[in-house]
């Protein structure tokens, strides 16, 4: 089997497809996809999301320094693709989708009430770096759905249906294959 070269925009798949909230500093609000979006560092806790700068929801973190990170699941697939093709600009995304909004514990934005994830987060840092803009920001409080805790506390996210996002495709993730460290786990 060989290996070709392919074009460079083609890189790291599949990623997290993630609903971006925002508002801005005259009120509107807006929610946008992104799959640009991760873990960048774990203390401090911090994200990072990248957005064209033409995304109304990038003007409106540049404008407040804040923004939500909304997980996504099958069950709002339909939701995030309108939310990555739509502008803001032009429609009420919140409003045509009937995305239920929560308010956030500790920044002036809306969450989504249909994800089973929620980060609230402020940017420390904006980088405009060509067709993207990214912001690196510490996150302030993360919120998940009781619907997917067990008795014992523990929060099982892949019951939840999460989706990816990988080259034009949203797909689910599938069966569990091992957990961390299993590779190395002593057996008896």
């Amino acid at each position: 089997m060989a290996k070709i070269e392919w074009k460079p925009g083609n890189m790291l798949y599949p990623l997290p497809a993630v609903l971006v909230t925002s508002k801005g500093r005259e009120g509107g609000e807006d929610v946008c996809t992104a799959a640009w979006a991760g873990t960048v560092c774990t203390n401090p806790p911090m994200v990072s999301v990248s957005l064209r700068p033409s995304r109304l929801t990038c003007e409106y973190i540049h404008e407040t320094g804040v923004f939500g990170l909304n997980l996504t699941t099958e069950a709002i697939v339909r939701e995030t693709d309108f939310c990555g093709v739509k502008s803001g600009r032009d429609i009420d995304k919140f409003k045509a989708m009937k995305l239920k909004k929560e308010r956030a514990a500790h920044i002036d934005c809306p969450l989504l009430e249909a994800s089973p994830v929620t980060i609230e987060c402020r940017v420390t840092e904006e980088k405009p770096l060509g067709s993207h803009t990214m912001f690196i920001a510490r996150v302030l409080a993360v919120h998940v759905d009781d619907r997917y805790l067990d008795k014992k506390g523990k929060f099982h996210l892949n019951a939840a249906k999460p989706i990816v996002y990988s080259h034009g495709e949203y797909a689910g993730l599938g069966e569990r294959l091992g957990t961390f460290g299993y590779s190395i786990k002593k057996t008896r």
